[in-house]
């Protein structure tokens, strides 16, 4: 799984704004769409509810976040601790 796709799913749960998770991460608003797109299709669950103005984790999105926050904080100290 690329690590991308879960930073992104967070920074959405965080802005709760497809425009502003895009610029926290430096990518396209389309990238961040298609980034969700890819992490709902390889789970088989929509992990947000979209509405207008509305945009808020799903009971999944809910489960999947605790352990996206977990592997994204894993990864970065494997990150650390080979540079070193």
């Amino acid at each position: 799984m690329d690590i991308q796709l879960l930073r992104t799913f967070l920074a959405l749960d965080r802005t709760r704004h497809f425009g502003k998770a895009a610029e926290s991460l430096f990518v396209s608003q389309s990238a961040v769409s298609a980034r969700i797109r890819l992490l709902e299709e390889a789970l088989g669950v929509p992990l947000f509810v979209r509405r207008r103005n509305e945009i808020r984790l799903t009971s999944a999105g809910e489960r999947l976040k605790r352990h996206a926050e977990t592997i994204v904080a894993a990864w970065q100290r494997a990150l650390t601790d080979t540079a070193l």
